[in-house]
């Protein structure tokens, strides 16, 4: 059974056909009228025939077909008006039909809406709404209480963490100069310059007097 047999059904009790039933009776007697509108054809062609046939050798009996077959179109012609009327009647109820099931599933959907409005409160659901904003609040805050250094006493002064870094690149830099003295006069600063042997020869003379000199450029 198809939607609209079973929406648009008889009801009980009731005289009136449901559109379903009146939709399924105009379609038999639209097929019907086709088989009898295929049956006058096929016999207005065979009366044809014969006053073709007969046109020459016997005209009372060619005169008797033709009046046959015009019997034949007449009676087509009516039936070809029926079945027109059938159809535009069966289109216009299949139409209303559609528009009945249609306009009845959209008023269920409006009650069934108006049913599911009525049992949500604006006010509750406003309260509701700004209950749950709150305890959002709340677990942010709490998130971040957790994460906050100064829960576990770890807070410190900015100014004195600035100072501390401040000697200890100062430390860093006397150390790296004093690599670089090392390095440049291959000894450690503070020890002093290697003793000359006895006797020194004017190279080593000269030689002891331009570390003098880089010494204390270096110091």
């Amino acid at each position: 059974m198809s939607f609209l047999k079973k929406f648009f059904k008889r009801k009980e009790g009731s005289d009136e056909p449901s559109p379903g039933a009146a939709i399924d009776k105009l379609r038999d007697t639209q097929d019907m009228l086709v088989k009898k509108q295929e049956y006058l054809e096929g016999k207005a062609r065979q009366e044809e025939e014969v006053a073709r046939k007969n046109a020459k050798t016997n005209r009372r009996l060619a005169l008797q077909a033709l009046k046959r077959k015009k019997r034949y179109d007449k009676e087509l012609e009516q039936v070809d008006g029926t079945l027109a009327t059938i159809e535009q009647q069966r289109e216009a109820l299949e139409g209303a039909s559609t528009n009945t099931a249609v306009l009845n599933t959209i008023t269920d959907a409006a009650r069934s809406l108006k049913k599911a409005n009525n049992e949500l409160d604006v006010d509750k659901v406003q309260d509701m709404m700004e209950d749950v904003a709150e305890q959002q609040g709340i677990a942010r805050e709490i998130s971040e209480a957790i994460s906050s250094p100064t829960a576990f006493g770890q807070e410190f002064d900015e100014d004195e963490l600035a100072a501390e870094l401040a000697a200890l690149d100062a430390e860093v830099e006397e150390e790296e100069q004093e690599q670089l003295d090392r390095e440049l006069l291959g000894v450690a600063p503070t020890t002093g310059l290697p003793a000359l042997p006895a006797g020194p020869t004017k190279a080593r003379a000269k030689e002891a007097l331009e570390l003098e000199e880089l010494a204390a450029w270096a110091s």
